[in-house]
C-alpha cells in the first residue's frame, strides 16, 4: 500500500518500537519523511533501532504515567511536537486455561497492553488535541475480536479497540484521528518465541487465514502509516482487521 501523502514536516512516536511492528512502523514513516522517535522500554534497542534509521531512540516504559508524562514535556521544551502516534508497545501471554494462568501474569498483560496505551493517548493526544490536530494509531489484535484461549490478552486488546472508538468521540471536533489496526497472527519476535517453545504451531495459524499466510510486521506498518496519513483524513474511530 503506498502512501501519497508526505510525512515532512511531522513527528512521529512509536512505543514499541525497537523491534516487530513498531520498528516496521519506524522504517515505513521515516522514509517517508516523517522526523521519527523510537520508544522502548529496551532502552539499548531503541537507540539502536534508531541510529539505524536516523531517528531518535529513548527508553519507556509505558505503564509508569509518570514517565510518559515527562517524555511529552521533555520532547516538546527541545521543540519536538508530536503529531502521529504509533501505540505498538506491548506483551503477548501463553494460551493457559484461568485456573493456570497465574494472576501477576494477568495484571501485567491488561496494565502493559491496555493502560500503557492509554496512558500514551492520555498524555500525546491530549497534547495533539489541544493544538488543534494529530492521529493515532493503536495496536489491537484479532483476539480482541474473538474467543480465544488468552484470557488477558483478548480482554486487554478488545480494551484497545473500544478505547480507540472513545478517543475518536472525545477528539474529533479538536482534529484528532484515532483509529485502531487489529493484526492477525504476525511474525514478530514474540510470535517466533512461542512458536520455538511448541506454544503455537504455524501451520494452524495459517490454517486461520482466509489467505493461508502467517503475516510479516511490514504488512501491518502499511496499513497503519495509512491510517496516520492524509490519505485517511476523513477516517477515524476504526478498528481495520490486517488478518
Amino acid at each position: 500500500m503506498q502512501q501519497s501523502s508526505s510525512f515532512k514536516g511531522r513527528v512521529a512516536l512509536v512505543t514499541g518500537g525497537a523491534s516487530g511492528i513498531g520498528l516496521a512502523c519506524a522504517q515505513r514513516l521515516r522514509a517517508a519523511g516523517a522526523k521519527v522517535v523510537i520508544a522502548d522500554l529496551d532502552a539499548a534497542g531503541a537507540a539502536e533501532a534508531a541510529t539505524r534509521i536516523d531517528a531518535m531512540g529513548v527508553g519507556l516504559d509505558v505503564i509508569d504515567r509518570g514517565a510518559v508524562a515527562d517524555l511529552r514535556r521533555q520532547l516538546e521544551a527541545h521543540g519536538v511536537l508530536v503529531d502521529c502516534l504509533v501505540n505498538c508497545a506491548g506483551i503477548v501471554q501463553d494460551p493457559l486455561a484461568p485456573d493456570a494462568l497465574p494472576h501477576g501474569v494477568w495484571r501485567r498483560v491488561l496494565a502493559v497492553d491496555l493502560e500503557g496505551t492509554y496512558a500514551c493517548c492520555a498524555e500525546f493526544g491530549s497534547a495533539m488535541a489541544r493544538r488543534g490536530g494529530g492521529a493515532i494509531v493503536n495496536i489491537a489484535s484479532v483476539a480482541g475480536m474473538r474467543s480465544m484461549p488468552l484470557h488477558a490478552y483478548s480482554p486487554a486488546k478488545a480494551g484497545v479497540i473500544s478505547l480507540g472508538e472513545s478517543l475518536a468521540a472525545e477528539w474529533g471536533r479538536s482534529g484528532v484521528r484515532v483509529n485502531t489496526v487489529s493484526p492477525g497472527y504476525t511474525v514478530t519476535a514474540a510470535l517466533q518465541g512461542q512458536i520455538d517453545k511448541g506454544l503455537r504451531d504455524p501451520e494452524k495459524l495459517k490454517a486461520n487465514s482466509a489467505l493461508g499466510v502467517l503475516i510479516r510486521p511490514e504488512h501491518i506498518a502499511a496499513a497503519i502509516v495509512f491510517l496516520l496519513s492524509d490519505d485517511a483524513q476523513m477516517v477515524t474511530g476504526v478498528n481495520l482487521p490486517v488478518d
